[in-house]
């Protein structure tokens, strides 16, 4: 009698445990109060133990095939547009991608961690021809074939449908580098008279061989969201090892300070580790997507940022030097201690193909050069993402 009493006693307290337990999370305040709040609060996040149990499916065989032992994984997101060449004449970006890979400084072995999100099946096609780690991305309803008009509804849901995936990762316990997305095709209208315009002029004020990307990032905000990077060297010995560092993201343009909320960010490439906090930027980041109609993620992930999310979820985030991780809106300045190569700031995918293999010719000609002697060396002018912001919209295609 006394054992089933106590049996009973026992039922009751653990009861009244998960209660309260349930009760902190669905009572928990929302994270924000403003045009910006999910409609409903992130859900508690789960556990290592919780994530790492869940039953194996394909992508979970495509990350366990791919990750690192400590679980890391680099993500590439590609569509059609990415892995066919744009011309007779010039590879695809998807082929300077895995050259970049090759000619790298101890990248090679990179590309057996490596998972290719093929939003396609050209894209998936590709991939699985080159005997890379593969993953289809499906969503219905919804052509990620082509290059996407910038901002046009099929861009912005193949931008959240991304960010969704990211959140899965994520909760299955695995940190990764993102580093590429699909094609898109910027669309400025008047704006990008107005863009020409100031271009002009400014060539007449400095003179058009001193003009550069940096400049016109200078000018004018660049909207660039086509993600094209280059490995010239292993990131990782670049990027921290503190666990407590939970971001690790690019900028367009670094201010010097790597804890400044003020860099300019830039999620075309940033290292990110599975934990509770991470995974609450996630949620939260995917579900005001609700309320910012006609925004694209980063520009929401910028707005969360400028209201404190970073802060109010404890995360602890380092903005990368542009020293290391460049793009051609700030090339680096040291061939030495460049790690990739961004072409960022460029209007259309045929101009950043020429670009970026001017990139490669000059990574070439440094590697080869016997000297150690650098103070000679520079990069190739960026002329093809120079000249793509005269170019009409009927030929980014």
């Amino acid at each position: 009698m006394d054992y089933t009493k106590n049996s009973i006693s026992k039922l009751a307290i653990f009861s009244l445990f998960l209660a309260s337990v349930t009760a902190l999370c669905v009572w928990a305040p929302k994270p924000f109060n403003s045009f910006f709040s999910p409609d409903q609060n992130p859900p508690c996040p789960q556990s290592n133990w919780a994530v790492q149990s869940l039953p194996k499916d394909e992508l979970e065989e495509a990350l366990s095939k791919a990750s690192m032992a400590d679980r890391t994984v680099i993500i590439a997101v590609v569509n059609k547009a990415y892995v066919e060449p744009h011309d007779n004449k010039s590879p695809a970006m998807f082929d300077i991608f895995l050259e970049s890979f090759w000619l790298g400084e101890d990248t090679r072995p990179l590309l057996d961690h490596l998972l290719l999100v093929a939003v396609d099946q050209t894209s998936y096609e590709r991939c699985k021809f080159r005997r890379l780690n593969c993953y289809k991305l499906e969503t219905a309803g919804v052509d990620f074939t082509g290059e996407k008009l910038y901002m046009s509804e099929d861009f912005i849901n193949m931008m959240w449908r991304r960010t969704r995936f990211l959140l899965d990762v994520l909760n299955r316990g695995y940190n990764f580098i993102f580093t590429l997305t699909p094609s898109w095709v910027n669309k400025f209208g008047l704006g990008s008279i107005i863009f020409s315009r100031i271009v002009e002029l400014k060539m007449l004020e400095i003179g058009p061989r001193e003009m550069t990307i940096a400049h016109l990032h200078k000018w004018v905000p660049c909207e660039d969201k086509d993600t094209d990077v280059m490995w010239l060297r292993n990131p990782f010995s670049k990027l921290s090892k503190i666990e407590t560092e939970d971001i690790q993201m690019s900028t367009d343009v670094f201010n010097g300070n790597p804890w400044s909320k003020r860099n300019m960010i830039n999620t075309g490439f940033y290292y990110i580790r599975s934990n509770k906090k991470t995974i609450s930027l996630f949620r939260v980041w995917y579900a005001v997507r609700r309320k910012a109609a006609g925004m694209k993620e980063q520009d929401v992930l910028t707005s969360l940022v400028n209201r404190g999310i970073f802060k109010r979820l404890g995360l602890k985030v380092r903005f990368l030097d542009t020293l290391y991780f460049s793009g051609f809106c700030s090339d680096s300045g040291d061939v030495k201690a460049v790690t990739t190569v961004h072409a960022n700031c460029c209007r259309s995918i045929h101009a950043k193909v020429a670009d970026l293999r001017a990139v490669l010719g000059d990574w070439k000609g440094f590697k080869d050069s016997s000297s150690n002697d650098t103070s000679g060396f520079h990069w190739s002018r960026h002329n093809g993402c120079m000249h793509s912001w005269h170019e009409s919209n009927n030929t980014l295609s």
